[in-house]
């Protein structure tokens, strides 16, 4: 956990960011005793926002699938312990992702996003039906993006959040490049275009999404 200090020193320095903590699915195997009680410990610091990134990545396989189910629930627990809100990572694994949320949601005190989201339509549909956000990363940019633009395009304006990546995918036209923050502005002009909206008014919108859904920015 000593990354979660280095990530919380950086929020201490700086006014406009704030921290999350979890671990992501690819290091799971590492950490075969993280439990619940670690998470919600580390949240009490007033900079740490939210839980994860966690959930499960069957693509790479970089843990023990059943490991990575094990640490997600850990991570839903302290969510709920907690009240604060879930940053999912979900790649490969549809199914297994939407059985354990609908479940939790269901058992109450469970809220989050899907992160740099790059699923099916039917996976936005269902997270949105629990009442989680969706996040859009560069890659909507990207050319060979088809399904994931159309899916953009359809997302309602109340749970959509833009994010960056950073330092990894880089949008249109810095694509290659070093990702950076500041290149969310080249994906929410993109994003706006695409649904025929205006880009400052989106902005506005997925900004005050941020800080609703992510309430503790505004304590």
């Amino acid at each position: 956990q000593k990354e979660w200090n280095d990530v919380i020193s950086a929020a201490e320095r700086n006014s406009d960011v704030w921290a999350t903590v979890g671990v992501h699915p690819h290091e799971d195997d590492p950490h075969p005793d993280l439990g619940a009680a670690a998470l919600v410990d580390a949240t009490s610091h007033p900079r740490v926002i939210a839980i994860g990134e966690c959930g499960l990545d069957y693509y790479y396989d970089k843990s023990d699938r059943a490991a990575q189910r094990e640490r997600f629930q850990a991570h839903i627990e302290a969510a709920r312990e907690t009240g604060l809100p879930l940053v999912v990572h979900t790649r490969d694994a549809e199914d297994d992702t939407g059985e354990i949320l609908t479940r939790e949601v269901g058992k109450g005190g469970v809220s989050g996003v899907l992160h740099c989201f790059t699923g099916s339509a039917e996976l936005a549909r269902k997270a949105l039906d629990l009442g989680f956000y969706i996040s859009i990363s560069g890659i909507v940019t990207f050319k060979n993006a088809k399904d994931l633009q159309e899916t953009a395009a359809r997302l309602p304006r109340e749970r959509l959040l833009i994010e960056t990546d950073a330092p990894f995918l880089a949008p249109v036209p810095h694509r290659g490049k070093t990702g950076e923050p500041a290149f969310v502005a080249d994906t929410c002009r993109f994003l706006a275009q695409l649904r025929g909206e205006d880009a400052d008014e989106l902005a506005d919108a997925t900004r005050a999404n941020f800080h609703r859904l992510f309430a503790k920015t505004l304590a």
